[in-house]
């Protein structure tokens, strides 16, 4: 069993891999961002997109010509607006070609028929 991506300390199996493989769906935006993150490390573009809100999501992704390696995830914080409605606010490092970069992002989620989406963010 191995430690999920995401930096929650759960295993993976417990934690975001129930999510990404359906057998449940987020309970909370923070726990839809956290399996985000992981399904980046794992490349896995089908999830993203279904977890993408249809207003913003992308047509298709390319994550398999992409050549990044995610190093972590630091949650900052967690707000939630009301019943359908959260913010979470993350920094993640990643690699590509040997250097280091940061993603530093307010995330904006929506739920919307009992599921959270990933809507948009800013940049930070």
């Amino acid at each position: 069993m191995s430690t999920c991506y995401c930096g929650s300390g759960k295993s993976y199996e417990a934690c975001c891999g129930r999510l990404h493989s359906g057998a449940e769906n987020a309970a909370s935006a923070e726990a839809l961002m956290r399996s985000r993150y992981s399904a980046y490390v794992l490349k896995l573009e089908d999830y993203l997109l279904a977890t993408w809100h249809p207003e913003t999501r992308p047509s298709e992704l390319d994550l398999a010509a992409d050549d990044s390696k995610w190093l972590g995830l630091e949650v900052r914080k967690h707000a939630v607006q009301d019943d359908t409605h959260a913010t979470v606010e993350f920094v993640a490092r990643y690699r590509i070609a040997g250097k280091g970069h940061r993603l530093h992002e307010l995330s904006r989620f929506v739920k919307q028929d009992g599921r959270w989406y990933y809507h948009d963010g800013e940049l930070r």
